[in-house]
């Protein structure tokens, strides 16, 4: 399973139903992530999946893509998360601490056990990458199973592996350079999405929240994880291509049609060569363009 939308993914508390009532309401997010790990207390945790049992379906009624975070294998807490995590109108499982493809093994039999036992198509798999061992892991991880649909980056954690705090990371967030583009990288190598880490900044810093966002949009992310609704919007506007790309990738698709019926391989547009590698990109850009119009379409609006 991929998505052609993947900009805004929404962390919500599992544990808190009345954010989780909110996020129906959230319906600019391409996704909502129902959080059993950081955000649940342990005392918390056996309420967390009673709640996500129950959210699924009213949060699929409105019409969201569905990703649960459940607890990392390490923990111990995975397997029974999973009880309540694997249910119908779950589309992805995100695990937390991911470090090597073993992780994502564990996880898919896991998942394979409850699918079977409830009937269930297989639900795909988000690796969240959090360490520096994950960072050098990340083309394994990404390339795990064919279940793996992105992976994504979680900056507090890496850095607090580190050794290091994100209350002190650079305003050009150097820092996180590397991990961005190890990712970025890995996830392109094996054909998926790479998804940006939630601001670490002020809540309220929605510029900043745009700063980050077009960093990682350079590097090549596709979309970018958040902690707050009103950072939803910006980074639906940043990972969203332009009137302006969309009119060109118009301009390639077409001509290099007409010059493959006229048997050519090659031709040019805007004083620009462009061949097979430049009409695949700009039709790829188009068909996000489709999707998202008919997410639009389907939570009904203009």
């Amino acid at each position: 399973m991929k998505y052609a939308i993947f900009r805004s993914l929404l962390f919500v508390p599992a544990n808190n139903w009345r954010l989780i009532e909110s996020a129906k309401r959230a319906l600019d997010a391409d996704a909502i992530i129902l959080d059993m790990e950081d955000a649940v207390p342990i005392d918390d945790k056996e309420t967390a999946r009673w709640f996500v049992k129950d959210a699924v379906k009213e949060l699929k009624d409105v019409g969201h893509t569905i990703v649960v975070r459940v607890n990392s294998i390490a923990s111990g807490l995975a397997k029974d998360d999973l009880k309540f995590a694997v249910q119908e109108g779950v589309d992805a499982i995100m695990l937390p601490k991911t470090e090597s493809k073993e992780d994502v093994v564990v996880l898919e039999r896991m998942l394979e056990e409850e699918e079977k036992q409830k009937s269930l198509n297989p639900i795909a798999i988000i690796p969240l990458i959090e360490s520096a061992r994950g960072v050098l892991n990340a083309y394994e991880i990404a390339s795990a199973s064919k279940r793996v649909i992105a992976i994504a980056f979680g900056a507090a954690d890496y850095l607090r592996d580190l050794g290091r705090s994100y209350f002190t990371l650079s305003p050009d967030e150097h820092e996180l350079l590397f991990p961005r583009a190890q990712l970025a990288i890995a996830a392109r190598s094996a054909g998926i999405y790479a998804i940006d880490t939630p601001y670490l900044g002020l809540l309220i810093d929605l510029k900043g929240v745009q700063k980050e966002a077009e960093i990682a949009l350079k590097l090549g992310f596709k979309g970018k994880m958040c902690i707050h609704p009103s950072h939803v919007k910006i980074i639906n506007e940043v990972f969203t291509p332009s009137e302006k790309e969309i009119e060109l990738a118009r301009k390639i698709v077409n001509a290099y049609e007409e010059a493959v019926k006229r048997g050519l391989g090659a031709t040019s547009v805007e004083g620009r060569m462009i061949d097979k590698a430049t009409y695949d990109q700009a039709k790829a850009l188009l068909i996000t363009i489709e999707a998202l119009k008919e997410k639009e379409k389907r939570l009904g609006k203009k």
